[in-house]
């Protein structure tokens, strides 16, 4: 009881910390499921799953995959959380499961091509833009889409989208250049402007 106690109290103390004390609060949490403490587990789970299932989300476009693509994250990284060296971030190492995760979703989906249909150039509003950008998103390859994601919509820094995708810093920028570059060219094709 004191240890369920003791953890939930560090739990909510973790969101005032400074992020250096975080990250230590996080590889305590790391040590506690290593040795089956399952309070420790939930804390994980509870701090990252957001984060995860709506990262998940703008990779896949589908929120109930999403899900699915988290769970199976949580369970892959709790399954191996022993691969887990001490120095790195919990996060870091589970974000990277994910991403791979969806990626091979992604790439088995690519055999379906879904044909776009051109949007009306007024179609207008927030609602009709996502909805565009979602289908042009889908347009990319997956490498790049999920470069373009994980950068602009989740702003994660370059060295974080490198470390989750474990590619070089100069591979990020090379991709997240031609990312962007197709993506506006589909968008003019969609939309027939550049606005």
């Amino acid at each position: 009881m004191a240890t369920a106690i003791t953890t939930m109290t560090d739990a909510k103390i973790h969101h005032g910390l400074a992020p250096a004390e975080a990250a230590a609060q996080e590889r305590q949490w790391v040590s506690r499921c290593r040795v089956g403490d399952e309070t420790a587990l939930g804390f994980l789970i509870t701090r990252h799953r957001s984060r995860l299932v709506r990262t998940a989300t703008n990779l896949l476009r589908d929120r109930h995959e999403a899900e699915d693509v988290a769970q199976e994250a949580f369970l892959k990284a709790f399954r191996e959380i022993a691969k887990l060296r001490d120095d790195r971030a919990f996060s870091g190492y589970l974000y990277r499961i994910c991403v791979r995760l969806c990626m091979d979703r992604l790439r088995l989906k690519r055999a379906e091509l879904v044909e776009f249909d051109k949007a009306e150039p007024h179609a207008g509003g927030a609602v009709e833009n996502k909805v565009v950008v979602e289908k042009l998103l889908d347009q990319l390859p997956a490498e790049l889409r999920t470069t373009l994601v994980l950068r602009e919509m989740e702003q994660l820094s370059y060295e974080e989208v490198a470390e989750v995708m474990r590619v070089p810093i100069g591979t990020v920028r090379s991709r997240l250049h031609t990312a962007r570059e197709r993506f506006r060219k589909l968008w003019i094709e969609a939309v027939g402007s550049e606005a």
